[in-house]
């Protein structure tokens, strides 16, 4: 496992923490599949793990690393897991709250990475999606520069190594820098060839900020055309480069968004996909090829706050 693991490399952020490059998104990961497929994952040299609340899947996940480490499978340190502070949860005394309920699911003492998952609040309360009586989310007056402050004392209290945000624009970032005492490292947004983000990506790197890939290969139904967007597999210059480097769709995809210096956690549960997600250390897509794959922006999102039922 250690010569696979040597494979991925790590980006450095702005605290000197490193972050693996390729990561395991855990979202929509159903509970009974998630524990064979980290499993999997550690044998493939997966050691960084995208995690949340609201995935409903913490304490599989948990009991699964933690049987791992247990066995001397993998040490903790070696490990670099993630975890989010969700939108009922933005009040500065509910964060400590929070986090350590993720600790609790997760069997950890503190967590590598620590999002905001959005910039909004819901209303406090026991329900991921809490809902006014005509099916509307309830939100929260709480302002996201309160949350933060409460985030950077985790940092202070040894929860959590780093802090940063999830689907924050230009403007929110802007805002939050201007009172932050400690920087965000990351910010997870949606990007993949149909959104590639370049201005925003621009922009927090312009700032030691890295962008984390969310959904990095677009819809789940990837290979599907969608309105006006052609399916991933039909497009001949990328169907060509799949030739050119014998490699798949998905991996000419995944490699585009490493070598633009993002990090990339695409989802699965699946051995066949887990394997060719991580494999992509053998290659190196050409310039004119990157500039080809950076026409395809259409500025297509798939992901939206929920707002109502």
């Amino acid at each position: 496992m250690s010569s696979i693991c040597s494979k991925v490399p790590k980006l450095a952020l702005n605290n000197g923490c490193e972050i693996p490059v390729v990561g395991l998104g855990t979202w929509k990961a159903k509970s009974d599949e998630i524990c064979d497929a980290i499993k999997k994952a550690l044998n493939m040299g997966y050691r960084h793990f995208d995690c949340a609340p609201v995935y409903n899947n913490q304490t599989e996940i948990g009991n699964t690393l933690f049987g791992a480490i247990q066995k001397n499978d993998v040490c903790r340190k070696d490990l670099f897991i993630t975890c989010k502070l969700w939108n009922t949860f933005h009040r500065p005394d509910c964060v400590e709250i929070a986090i350590k309920q993720s600790l609790c699911d997760l069997r950890t003492s503190y967590v590598d990475l620590y999002l905001m998952h959005w910039p909004m609040a819901y209303k406090e309360g026991n329900k991921f999606i809490p809902l006014d009586s005509r099916g509307h989310v309830e939100f929260s007056n709480i302002d996201f520069v309160e949350t933060w402050g409460a985030m950077e004392n985790l940092v202070a209290n040894s929860f959590a190594k780093s802090i940063g945000v999830c689907n924050f624009n230009k403007r929110q970032i802007e805002r939050l820098m201007k009172c932050a005492n400690i920087p965000p490292v990351i910010n997870q947004i949606e990007c993949h060839p149909f959104l590639n983000q370049e201005n925003l990506k621009e922009f927090c790197n312009s700032h030691n900020i890295i962008i984390t890939c969310n959904n990095p290969l677009g819809t789940p139904e990837r290979f599907v055309a969608h309105n006006d967007i052609p399916s991933i597999s039909d497009i001949p210059f990328i169907c060509k480069m799949c030739r050119k480097y014998n490699k798949t769709a998905s991996q000419v995809i995944l490699k585009y968004q490493i070598q633009r210096k993002n990090i990339i956690i695409p989802r699965t549960t699946h051995c066949e996909e887990l394997d060719e997600y991580i494999s992509l250390f053998d290659f190196d897509i050409n310039e004119d090829e990157m500039a080809q794959l950076g026409t395809l922006n259409r500025n297509m999102r798939y992901i939206q706050l929920i707002r109502e039922k």
